[in-house]
């Protein structure tokens, strides 16, 4: 199911250029988005969104990852600058492989850790290659947030054609910042 089916409100119903969407989305519609990498590995799905209610900016995706009809899924917390939207495919993108992710700090939906803790930051910034709040901070493909040309997007007017990712250019998702999801 894509954003699409999940759209009670309309957000997406008209063209790309009279309504918000694919430059503005609903969180709630990007709930069970599901989460591909480069090498069409599907790597879960978007369980959850955490904001960062101290500066207004969106923190994290909630991965689920693993397990079979939702027994032993490890959740893991990926900094939303590191997904990449792709509209075409109505989806996310991840620039990580499923082994590299296996690796990645995880937990039990029975006990999330506490994520607006500095050490928890720093440890799953690192892990991504991304930097916490930073507009213009490097992605986990190593690209400048919000600084360059291409786009992901099918949308003409939502950044350049040349392919890319979500946000104003190639290997951007915008700042994380809610008005630039």
């Amino acid at each position: 199911m894509s954003y699409l089916d999940r759209d009670t409100y309309g957000i997406y119903s008209n063209d790309d250029t009279t309504g918000p969407g694919p430059r503005l989305m609903g969180a709630d519609t990007l709930i069970g988005e599901d989460v591909y990498n480069r090498q069409e590995e599907d790597l879960g799905d978007i369980k959850e969104i955490m904001l960062d209610m101290r500066n207004g900016q969106v923190a994290y995706a909630v991965l689920s990852f693993g397990g079979w009809l939702g027994m032993g899924d490890k959740l893991f917390a990926v900094p939303w600058q590191a997904l990449e939207l792709d509209t075409v495919n109505k989806r996310f993108l991840l620039d990580v492989s499923k082994e590299h992710l296996k690796n990645a700090p995880g937990f039990d939906k029975d006990d999330w850790p506490d994520m607006a803790s500095t050490e928890f930051n720093t440890q799953l910034h690192n892990f991504y290659g991304t930097r916490q709040s930073v507009p213009g901070g490097v992605t986990a493909s190593g690209s400048v947030m919000g600084s360059s040309s291409g786009s992901l997007q099918s949308d003409q007017g939502y950044g350049s054609t040349s392919g890319g990712t979500l946000g104003s250019g190639s290997g951007t998702t915008g700042t994380g910042n809610i008005g630039n999801i």
